[in-house]
């Protein structure tokens, strides 16, 4: 994020969506590891309702705004290469704010409601078999007998749809458009094709299948079992964050040498600087 945010020639669509990918991941994971670091410290493993729904508010952030950021970089590598003559037209800075704020905005607003109808209904349960807080689990230890409990439930899987599968539907058929162009061009041009878009694609499958695994443990949370939960918990929150960084860095070429860049002129810099503070004489007098 900072080699992104330093260095003026990645100032382009590409990896200001980048950028943004990176804050998703900083959130989710600020959301969970501190206070799981906290839990193992002492022995007193307790949250309050209201940091619970805190928890369970930036987590679904973290997951909504990360599948976004994915459709959105999937469109931009779409048009990239199916369109390469019109990708300055298209991509115009104006458009890719407009992106950037769909991203994030439809997300904290949407899970907002979410978040608000299941404040709404009362626990029967206080007690959470699970390495953080989500919605999923609230709800399955709340009182949900009553209409506001199918209500939350119902709006919890139309976001799942909106903000999760429709995303997934149109990264799918960008990249099955992106392989259509592709195999029409030379083996340069395939190779180019693919090297752009596989980090994007190792990412988007990893997060993919932790989600899943995710959805699955929450809706059959008697067939798994507490070790399974603890790993599913680390693959979604911990991984992808993780990830990001190690896979765009060291596959794409202009970040890799921005990065050496700016840190030989760190270490210069550094250098210049205690040579000037030293005051070391030229010329020694032996008295």
């Amino acid at each position: 994020m900072l080699v992104i945010y330093l260095e003026s020639s990645l100032h382009k669509p590409m990896y200001l969506f980048l950028f943004n990918l990176m804050c998703s991941g900083l959130l989710g994971s600020s959301a969970v590891w501190p206070k799981v670091l906290s839990n193992l410290l002492t022995d007193w493993h307790t949250s309050s309702y209201e940091g619970c729904l805190l928890q369970v508010y930036l987590l679904s952030i973290y997951g909504a705004c990360t599948y976004s950021t994915l459709t959105v970089m999937a469109y931009d590598r779409y048009v990239s290469i199916c369109k390469p003559l019109q990708y300055h037209i298209i991509m115009n800075p104006i458009k890719i704010k407009i992106l950037l704020m769909l991203s994030n905005l439809v997300p904290v607003f949407s899970i907002a409601g979410q978040i608000y109808l299941t404040s709404r209904i009362p626990l029967c349960s206080r007690t959470l078999n699970k390495l953080f807080c989500d919605n999923l689990s609230i709800i399955n230890i709340s009182c949900n007998t009553s209409s506001l409990g199918f209500l939350s439930n119902v709006y919890g899987l139309l976001i799942i749809v909106c903000l999760s599968v429709l995303p997934t539907c149109l990264i799918l058929l960008s990249y099955v458009k992106i392989l259509s162009v592709s195999l029409k061009v030379s083996k340069n041009g395939q190779n180019k094709a693919l090297g752009t878009c596989l980090p994007h694609l190792i990412i988007f499958i990893n997060f993919s299948i932790a989600t899943v695994f995710s959805v699955i443990y929450n809706r059959f949370t008697v067939l798994i079992s507490s070790e399974m939960n603890v790993f599913i918990s680390v693959q979604i929150t911990l991984l992808p964050p993780l990830l990001h960084p190690v896979i765009y860095g060291v596959r794409t070429k202009e970040i890799r040498k921005c990065t050496v860049k700016i840190t030989q002129r760190l270490c210069a810099s550094t250098i210049c600087y205690y040579t000037s503070i030293l005051k070391v004489p030229k010329i020694f007098a032996i008295s």
